[in-house]
Formats: structure tokens, sequence, C-alpha cells
């Protein structure tokens, strides 16, 4: 329909409300009306309507009768063209208005002229805060809402802080992968600072530090406030700390710390003294680092209790470092006072260090590391109490092995005993504990990955429809938007599907590496329930100087052990002082069964090559136990390591003693099952490790010499370099 000729006046005007102000009319923030004005019967759009506000704004609607104009609360809006009635209407919120025209007769031109207004339910604001209210409670729910919010947007600037609420749920959440996708998209809808500085914070947890440290040098920093400056120093310090660029993390603290202390902002001075403070420990120049940390001590003392004991545990691990026990137990003792106080108040998170079972704990430490036992005992014995009592295995676990240790050296085995068998326990329990939280973990990340998608199909079809109703403007330029359409549409799939590679790369490593976890906790108490009947053998006979000399040596073994148990490699040098620890106590209980040899090549870099720790230990303790231990006459144990090529060498073990077969023979049910249970672990071991490192290690077991009665067996790892 032309606008030639005379209109009549049918208005429709349809309003999806977003944020209601409370301001007074003609007061309070301005913000942007956006509306169309299209004819009723066609839908076609009318141009060039006079589009004004009484405050001053002045627009004309554009070739697809689409305007925006500047307003506040309380404004009234002109609408007005020479082909039909002039339209009033006072602004609530920032609304989106339809104005649909109808013609008119010749009769009754301007006849019958209505106004309707509907506000939708769902307000986008409200929508946020509840994503926000929910985001430390439960993730799905909080997506949830932003999914719904999404959908009530009428605007990329409301699509940007949606989608940075999103990030935030997925930072608190650590899937910092997808908390960085978001903030991305939160800025390519609409650029703000805040987000550029979360954006930079996010890569840095995902070990993105190069383009952490991009995204935060260019953030405008004239166009930061004071505490945003702040914020950006010390995301940078935290970053360059992370990549050990000490001199750089200093440089940042400093300039976030000098803004800190123009514009008196005593929270942040206290948290950069403390900072720099432990750069310096990280460099070990200990007398600054204990400078800084006294200034952030006694300013902490003057903020809240929880921030108070905050820095008294820092400052106390700082105190142990430079093994000033005395002082660390002060300090902890002082922070064991507040934390009373902090606990009325609110619930603590068990992986936090402001717990009272942890810094019991850690006095038990600091006494026994003193070599006050009698002290130590006691904090000890009440970390493990109020452990148990807030369920707390780590704590505990932790606890009653240093009880062990603690009751071990001041000569008391029999409670040793007692406290390294409850200590076996509570292993078993955090190992099933942990198998479940595996289990709850994926579930987790599968229904976030399914909302992320979700949520990326609502962006993907947001940006169609746009790109859609675009397409209307220009007919002339029909084929070309569909064409960039389409290619946006791929564009996004292509993303979409590197993020879900990533992720499932990601998960697929983290998998492995809980497997690998779980098998060495396996192998771990199998290897010490070994060795403790051998003490039991000892002590049993009355041979007390033997068992003490025994459990001396075993005691160095199990450090050794512990301290490479969390680990995928250790150096081959470690692994070597560990078998030769190893063999010397079964040779020390067998010595009349075997004699053994350990050579190594002289040639071999041992410092090239690393080695899964406890790899070689089972082969040997199965040739001495299953083997050897059963030979009528004097047996051998022969290890070698030679250098076969400059990116490989070769590990034999080789033992005289009766044999697979002999030895499966004499094996009860049960003790087969255990064996097989055992070698299982270690193949399941070398497989994880060989998908996730290509091939580095082989091994080989064989029959040792076919024709003789004794056949022996034969163990040959090869072991390449990284």
């Amino acid at each position: 329909m032309k606008l030639g000729i005379k209109y009549g006046m049918f208005l429709c005007v349809a309003l999806w409300a977003t944020v209601l102000w409370a301001q007074e009319p003609n007061s309070g923030p301005q913000f942007t009306v956006r509306g169309s004005v299209v004819e009723s019967d066609t839908k076609n759009p009318i141009p060039n309507v006079n589009i004004e506000v009484n405050g001053g704004s002045y627009t004309t609607t554009d070739y697809g009768g689409n305007f925006r104009i500047e307003a506040r609360k309380g404004d009234e809006l002109t609408i007005k063209h020479k082909d039909f009635e002039t339209v009033y209407y006072t602004i609530q919120s920032n609304e989106r208005i339809m104005v649909e025209v109808q013609p008119s007769s010749e009769e009754t031109p301007y006849s019958k002229q209505r106004i309707y207004s509907r506000t939708n339910p769902v307000l986008f604001k409200s929508l946020l805060d509840s994503a926000e209210t929910s985001l430390k409670k439960d993730a799905k729910k909080s997506i949830q809402f932003i999914e719904k919010a999404l959908g009530a947007s009428n605007s990329t600037k409301e699509n940007s802080e949606a989608y940075e609420v999103l990030g935030d749920i997925y930072m608190f959440w650590k899937q910092f992968d997808l908390a960085v996708s978001n903030y991305r998209i939160s800025l390519q809808n609409n650029e703000t600072n805040t987000v550029k500085l979360k954006l930079a914070a996010a890569y840095k947890e995902n070990k993105n530090y190069q383009e952490s440290v991009q995204t935060y040098n260019r953030i405008p920093k004239k166009e930061l406030s004071n505490w945003q400056s702040i914020t950006l120093y010390e995301g940078l310090g935290d970053v360059h700390l992370s990549t050990k660029a000490y001199n750089a993390s200093i440089n940042a603290y400093q300039q976030g710390l000098n803004v800190a202390q123009k514009h008196q902002i005593s929270a942040k001075i206290t948290d950069l003294n403390s900072k720099i403070a432990q750069v310096y420990n990280a460099k070990g120049e200990t007398q600054k680092a204990e400078g800084y940390f006294n200034k952030s001590l006694k300013l902490a003392n003057s903020q809240t209790k929880k921030r108070a004991a905050e820095e008294k545990i820092k400052v106390a691990d700082f105190q142990n470092n430079i093994n000033n026990y005395s002082n660390e137990i002060e300090l902890r003792k002082d922070a064991l006072k507040d934390l009373k106080t902090i606990k009325n108040n609110a619930p603590i998170d068990l992986s936090s260090d402001l717990t009272a079972q942890k810094q019991n704990y850690k006095i038990g430490n600091a006494f026994a590391l003193k070599k006050d036992y009698e002290n130590a005992i006691p904090y000890l014995k009440k970390s493990i109490e109020e452990a148990g009592a807030m369920k707390d295995l780590i704590v505990q676990k932790d606890a009653t092995r240093k009880l062990s240790e603690i009751y071990r050296e001041s000569g008391n085995f029999d409670k040793a005993l007692l406290a390294y068998q409850s200590y076996v326990e509570l292993v078993d329990k955090l190992y099933v504990i942990k198998e479940q939280q595996i289990a709850q973990a994926a579930r987790f990340s599968k229904d976030i990955v399914a909302k992320q998608n979700r949520i990326l199909s609502l962006e993907s079809d947001r940006a169609l429809s746009q790109s859609t109703y675009q397409l209307t403007i220009e007919q002339a330029k029909l084929q070309k938007l569909i064409i960039y359409s389409l290619i946006g549409g791929v564009l996004l799939l292509l993303v979409l599907a590197f993020l879900m590679f990533k992720y499932i790369k990601q998960q697929r490593l983290a998998n492995n590496l809980l497997a690998l976890k779980s098998l060495r906790s396996q192998m771990n108490p199998h290897f010490i329930f070994n060795a403790l009947n051998s003490v039991n053998s000892f002590i049993a006979s009355n041979d007390e100087r033997t068992a003490n000399k025994y459990l001396t040596d075993f005691s160095l073994l199990m450090r050794a052990v512990l301290e490479n148990s969390e680990q995928d490699f250790i150096p081959l040098e470690k692994e070597i002082e560990l078998l030769k620890l190893y063999t010397k106590l079964e040779h020390f209980r067998f010595q009349d069964k075997f004699d053994y040899t350990i050579h190594i090549d002289e040639t071999i870099q041992i410092n090239d090559f690393i080695i899964p720790p406890m790899l070689l230990q089972p082969y040997i303790e199965n040739a001495v136990w299953h083997g050897l231990r059963y030979k009528k006459t004097k047996g051998f144990l022969e290890v070698s390591i030679t250098q076969t090529t400059s990116e490989e060498i070769k590990i034999t073990i080789i033992d005289n003693g009766i044999g697979r077969e002999k030895s499966k023979a004499l094996k009860t049910v049960n003790q087969q099952k255990q064996n097989s249970k055992g070698m299982g672990n270690i193949n399941k071991r070398v497989a994880i490790l060989n998908a996730m490192y290509k091939d580095k290690v082989t091994i080989n077991v064989a029959d040792f010499q076919k024709e003789a009665d004794d056949v022996g067996t034969k163990v040959v790892v090869t072991l390449k370099k990284d």
C-alpha cells in the first residue's frame, strides 16, 4: 500500500518491558527505546515517520520502518506522519514499541483509533538477578535462567550482560574454557572493561598465560576506575607469578599497591603486600618477604577476623618454609582463635585453609619438626577428631599418617602400626569417595556442555533471525546476505566443534590422570602391607635390633614412595635409588635365599630419562616372593640398565627362581587373584601412559632358562625419551 493515499488509524502498540525504573517522571538515567511502524494488513514498513521526544530527541524511521531514540521514564513520545493521525505515548521503560497503521475508508477517515499495550511477564533483569542468586548454589538452575534471559533480551547490550553472567557461572564452577568462550561472546555484543578484566582472569585460570597478558595490556588504563586499575595490575602480577617471571610480577603488584595506597583502598593494600611477600619468598629472598608479610599481617589484624586469620595462616606457612617453627605455631594458635568466631558466623568450605582441623594438623606437624613429640601428639589427635566430625577425610588421613610417623620415631611401634592401619583404611575410604566424585563430575560436565550447546544454538538462531530481518531492508542485497548468514552459521558450527573437541580432549586427559592416580593408590597399600609383614616377622622372633634397622630403611623407602606417588613420571635416578633400597630390604630378610647385583651402564645419561614411579618394584617383588623364596638352592637376582640407542634404554630384571608356572601352582586361589590384580594394575598403568605419551614404555616378560629345572624369569622394560 502506498503512502500517497489517506490512512485511517488502527494502532497496536506492543510493549516488551525489560527494566522498570523507580525514578519520578522525566528523571533518572537515559535509555534507548526501539520500535517500528508498519502497515497492519501487509506488515510493510513505513519509512520517514517522524519520531520525537518532548525532552528534545528526534529521529525518523528507516526504510525498514525501524527507529531508535534516547528517552527517560515519563517522557512523551510523539509519532506523526502526513498520512496518519499523530500518536502520543508516555514512556515507561526501555520498551520495544510496534505501531500498526490500518488504512481508512473515504467515509470514515481516522475512525476507530485504538491503542493496545502489553508487558512481557518474564523480565530480563529479574531473570539475570535470579541467575546470579543461584550462581554458587546450583549451576544448572543458574544456566537455565540465563537461557530464559537470552530469550527475553531485546538488545546486544542485554545479550552482553547475559553472557557475562554465564561466564561468571563457569568461572565459579571451574569450567574455565567455557568461561573464556562466553566472556568473548559478551565482548562481541558490547565491549566493557569489566568483562575484559574477567576474560583476562579466565585466560589465566585456563593456563592461556600469553593471551591473559595480551588482554590485560590491551585494556586502556585511562578508562579504568581506581578499583579496576588495581584489579588489572594484580591480575598481571598473578599471571607473571604463574609463569615464574618474578620481577615482572613484583613490578605489577607494586603498581597496583601504589594505586591502592594513593586512594586508601585498605583491603587491596593488605592483599598486595601479602602477594609481594609471596613472590619474594618464591624467589628465595626471605628477608624481603618477611618485611612485606609483617606489613600485611599488621594491616589484616585491623580488618575482619576472617581476613586476619587468612593472613596469619599465610605468614605461618612462610615461617614453616624458613624453618621458624615456634613463630609458625604461635601464628596458627592465634588463627585458631579467629576461626572460632568465623565458624559461628558462616560455614567454611573443607578445601579452605580456614578449618580448625587443618590448622591443628599443621601445629602438630610443626611440633614434630621441632622433635617435640609430646606436644605434637595432642594436636594431631585433635585434628583427627575434628576432621572425623567434619568428614574431612583428607586432613584426617594426613594427620593419622603423621601420628604414625611420630609414634614410630619415638619408638612406640605398636601405636605406630595401629595408626598406620587406620591411615590405610582412610586411604581406601578416600579412594571410594574420589571414584564417586569422578562419576558425579562427569555427569555434571555432560549436563553443562548440553546446556552450553543449547545457548550457543540460541545465539546462532538469534544471529540468523537478525540477518533475515535485515534482508528486508534492501532487496538488492538479498543473495549476498543469505550467503554471509550461511557462512556465519558454518563458522559458528566450526567454533562449536572446536570447543567440543577441546573439551573432550581435556576430559579424556583428566580421566586418564585420575585412572593413573587410582591405580597408584591401589599399588601402594599392597607394597606397604608386605613390608609391614616383614617388620612383624622380626618382632615376632624377638629380633628387636634387626626390626629397628629394617624399619629405619623401610621408613626411608616409604618416604620416597609417598613423595613420588602423585607424579606420572619421575627421574630415572630416583627410581634407581628406590629400587636399590627396596632390593636391599628384601635381601636383608631373605639373604639366605639369593644374592643380587644392580649394574648401570656408565655411558647412560640418567638425567635424560624419566620413568613411571613404582614401575620396576613389583617385578623385583615377584622375583623374590614368588620365585627365589621357594628355590631350594641359593639363587641370584640381576638388574641391569643399558642404553640401546641415543633415545632408548633397556632395563633387564633376571632371576633364576622356580619360574612362573611352578609359582602359580604353589599359590592359593586367593593369592592367584591378588597377583593377577597387581600385574593387571601395572599393565593398565603402562597402557594409559602409552596412550597419553605415544608408546613411551614397553614391557616383555618371559622364562629365563627354559631347559633348567628352575626356569627363572626375565623381565625387559624398554624406556624411551620424551
